[in-house]
């Protein structure tokens, strides 16, 4: 019996001690900018950026807006007059496509501006 209660004992040290270095020192604890890994590093880190993809004479947008903040759209063309505009608010997800199909020869700019930046991206209508 009292080897049995040895090994509960020894059992018992080994997994207390092995989730105390598994939370890592006392000295980090409740700080939220240290990572305990190099992939959690990696998942800290969010770029905000929108994400243009052009198909043909038609450019899809999507913008991950996290702060749900106001987010403006606009296209310009090339003599910088204003040929689109729209705000949206509210939304975590902002997703747009513009067709140029049907538009005149000219050089058009998608501009978009959240609480971040201003981004744009150019198409070429021939």
């Amino acid at each position: 019996m009292k080897s049995v209660l040895n090994y509960v004992t020894v059992a018992a040290f080994l997994f207390a001690s092995s989730i105390g270095f598994a939370n890592g020192p006392a000295s980090t604890f409740g700080k939220k900018d240290v990572a305990k890994s190099e992939v959690e590093k990696n998942l800290i880190d969010i770029t905000l950026d929108p994400v243009f993809v052009k198909k043909g004479e038609k450019i899809y947008m999507n913008l991950l807006n996290l702060t749900q903040g106001k987010v403006l759209l606009k296209v310009y063309d090339s003599q910088d007059r204003l040929v689109y505009s729209e705000s949206i608010d509210g939304e975590v997800v902002v997703e747009k496509a513009f067709n140029f199909e049907k538009a005149f020869e000219d050089e058009y700019t998608v501009v978009v501006v959240d609480k971040f930046g201003t981004y744009s991206e150019t198409i070429e209508v021939k």
